[in-house]
Parts: C-alpha cells; sequence; structure tokens
C-alpha cells in the first residue's frame, strides 16, 4: 500500500463549498443523506429533510425527476428556513437535467449542489449538448457539481468502445476491470470537459458507484490515485438490515483508512416502516469508531455472559444509549467538546472495574452472585456506589452533572 494511504494523512483533494460546508482540502469528512419522499410533496420532503439534518446529515439530496419536483425545490428551501433548518439540498438529475434546470431558475437557485450522472444526461448527439446545459447551469448559478458515474448506469457508448479495444488486445483485460476503467475514465474525462466549459475546478465533486465491496475498494483506489478531485464514497445499493450496514461499513472503513474519501453515505434499504436517518447514525458510527470525527458521546457496554444473567444491565446500556442521542440536540448547542465523551455500561467484576476506569463516566453493574452494589468511576477514579431501584435515574443524573461540570459553556 502506497505511504500516502493512511488514517492519519488523508489523500489531498481540491476543497468544494456547498453551502455552509466545505468538501475535501483538509475539511472534516462530510455526512450526507438522501430523501425518499416524492419531492413534489414539499410538505413531505421538507420534514424528512429536516429530520435528516436533525440526525446530523450534513448535506441532504432530494431527487428532481419531473417538472412538479422541479416546482416545489424553491418551497422546500424556504420551509427549511422557516424553521432554521440550513442543511444544504442537492438536487439529483438523470435524463431531463437540462430542461428542469432551465426551465425553473428557481429550482437551480434554491439547491446548493447539482448531482449529474454521465450515464443518464441523454443519448448519441444530445448527450454532449445537455451535460453542456447542466454545466453551463452550474457555472451562472455558481454551484458545485458531483458527477456521479454508477456501475448500473455507465455510458453505454463508452463502455462498448473500451471492450472493442479491449478485444483486440494480445492480452485482453478481465471484463471487471474493463468496466472498472470505464467508470474512471466516464468520471475524470466529464470533470475536465466541465473544466473546459468553465466550471471551476473547487466547484467538482466525483464518485464512482458499484454495489459490491471488493470492486468498491478497487475503484476508488484507482481513481484517487489519478486525480485531486474531492471523492464522494458508498455503494449504490448497500442493502437492508445488517447486511447493508456490514457492506458499507467494510467498504468504506477500508478506504477511509487509507486516506480516501472526503463525504460519505450509507445507501440503507429502510426495513418497512422503518427510520430513513438510520444511514446518518450508521455513517456517523463508521467516522467515529475509527477515530475520524466525533459527534455523540460513545457508549461502550458489556457483550453479557453466563456471569450476567440479569439483563439489567443491557436495558440501563439501552437507556443510557437512548439518553445520550436525545440529549446530544441540547449538548451540542450548550457545550464545546462534548461529543468526545465516552462512557462505560458493564456487567460483572471481570471487566467491569477496568473498562469504567477506562471511560470518562462508567458503572460497573453485579454480574450473577456478585453483591448488589454499582461503583461508578469519573475520570478513572471511584467517585460513589449506586444501589437500589433507581440507578438508571442516578447514573443519569451523574452524566448531566460531569457535563456542566466538566464542558465549556458556548457563548450565545
Amino acid at each position: 500500500m502506497p505511504p500516502e494511504y493512511s488514517l492519519y494523512k488523508r489523500r489531498y483533494s481540491v476543497g468544494v463549498k456547498v453551502g455552509s460546508i466545505t468538501i475535501g482540502a483538509v475539511s472534516p469528512i462530510v455526512v450526507q443523506s438522501m430523501t425518499n419522499t416524492d419531492t413534489a410533496d414539499a410538505e413531505a420532503t421538507a420534514k424528512q429533510v429536516q429530520q435528516l439534518a436533525a440526525a446530523g446529515s450534513e448535506l441532504v439530496r432530494i431527487t428532481v425527476n419531473t417538472e412538479e419536483a422541479a416546482k416545489q425545490v424553491s418551497t422546500i428551501r424556504a420551509k427549511l428556513d422557516a424553521i432554521g433548518c440550513s442543511v444544504p439540498i442537492i438536487g439529483d438529475f438523470h435524463y431531463n437535467g437540462h430542461t428542469l434546470l432551465t426551465k425553473y431558475p428557481d429550482c437551480a437557485e434554491a439547491l446548493a449542489k447539482y448531482r449529474i450522472n454521465p450515464g443518464n444526461v441523454g443519448f448519441g448527439r444530445k448527450k454532449d449538448s445537455q451535460f453542456a446545459i447542466m454545466i453551463e447551469k452550474a457555472i451562472e448559478y455558481k454551484k458545485p457539481v458531483r458527477i456521479g458515474v454508477n456501475w448500473g448506469s455507465l455510458d453505454q457508448e463508452l463502455l462498448t468502445h473500451m471492450m472493442d479495444d479491449n478485444a483486440k488486445r494480445k492480452d485482453p483485460l478481465d471484463a471487471d476491470d474493463v468496466m472498472r476503467e470505464a467508470l474512471i475514465v466516464s468520471a475524470i474525462s466529464n470533470a475536465e470537459r466541465a473544466e473546459e466549459i468553465g466550471l471551476p475546478r473547487d466547484h467538482i465533486v466525483l464518485s464512482c458507484k458499484v454495489s459490491g465491496v471488493q470492486k468498491l475498494i478497487a475503484v476508488y483506489r484507482d481513481l484517487a490515485a489519478r486525480c485531486d478531485y474531492a471523492l464522494h464514497l458508498g455503494l449504490t445499493e448497500a442493502g437492508m438490515g445488517s447486511k447493508g450496514i456490514v457492506a458499507s461499513t467494510a467498504a468504506m472503513g477500508v478506504l477511509l483508512h487509507e486516506g480516501i474519501g472526503d463525504t460519505i453515505r450509507v445507501s440503507l434499504t429502510p426495513e418497512p416502516g422503518g427510520d430513513r436517518a438510520r444511514e446518518v447514525l450508521v455513517a456517523q458510527e463508521i467516522l467515529q469508531t475509527m477515530g475520524l470525527r466525533s459527534f455523540t458521546p460513545l457508549v461502550t457496554a458489556c457483550p453479557g455472559c453466563g456471569r450476567t444473567t440479569s439483563t439489567f444491565f443491557q436495558e440501563l446500556a439501552d437507556s443510557i444509549q437512548a439518553y445520550v442521542r436525545s440529549q446530544m440536540p441540547l449538548w451540542r448547542e450548550k457545550y464545546i467538546g462534548v461529543e468526545e465523551m465516552t462512557l462505560a455500561v458493564m456487567g460483572c467484576v471481570v471487566n467491569g472495574p477496568g473498562e469504567s476506569k477506562h471511560a470518562d463516566i462508567g458503572i460497573s453493574l453485579p454480574g450473577t452472585g456478585e453483591a448488589p452494589s454499582a461503583p461508578v468511576f469519573i475520570d478513572g477514579k471511584k467517585v460513589t456506589t449506586l444501589r437500589g431501584d433507581n440507578i438508571a435515574e442516578d447514573f443519569r443524573k451523574i452524566v448531566d452533572k460531569y457535563i456542566e461540570q466538566r464542558y465549556t459553556r458556548r457563548v450565545s
């Protein structure tokens, strides 16, 4: 592995401003998400954008696929502004973006960034002109663009040409290798064309998305070695539940450790009635567990074993985790650095006291057969022992008091 790929030295990329957020350069890696509402329903879309932003999404993408959707974009922006939600919204365009951006200037102005898929811009002779129109609109409204190439919608003319050239080689490459090269060529060549039209280099983000973990790692390693554009990471479709979480973590974890990636999205398929914001929490947890960013206090909890037949420590860990997440928006507004706090909720004497001492605040609950008491440690020192039926409430009060005393209040 080349030495420049490391957790401690991110690959250099040109910084791109998206509203108040900077992607790339020396800025923190940005968390992005996407709505699944009908954008023509301005009320529902604004509500979901706000929910995603409240969960911690720093950029939110919305589908702009019809005239009805394009007409509502400025209304969505106005609704968000009215409730104090300043998160930048990104327009996702396929097939008719050139028409919608031209016909609806309010839409073009309200969006903070445009996402263009070169494989879905147009076909035949219209492709180049329609791509140019979208870039010209980005220049006119001073908006950055993500040129997002997808495995499932790759430019078929380019792929056919490259496959034909490969077939003529003395030692033809594997078809997957040709497709990976086609993804990279499509992304970089379209970025260069956007620059030729007049879009500044610091207004361009690239992505090359596939669904396979190993293929994503391979394509981004190649892409990162061949350009200095800011890069957006993510599987095209991660999947549902644990499969989607594991796939996204495995793929992006490797790339982020190698210093590759400036913004990420975890494309989870929501379970029926599930929370769309779950993808935001997973993205944050990937970055935080890797030590790249801090979003919310981490809770270390015992997995349980034969020593912990009581479920009390599980219930307390769940209660504390939920409490921390519910309070975090308030804490973030009031205190500096609280997101870096660590908590430990342990289940018996084996690792409980030791793990609790390593956390800012830790509690070691009694295991099976142990004395019914729970020592609490703060900054490595035992400060009290909790007993009785109100341990959870008492522990939350200790957390609140610690935050109030430890972290500096923000100046309003």
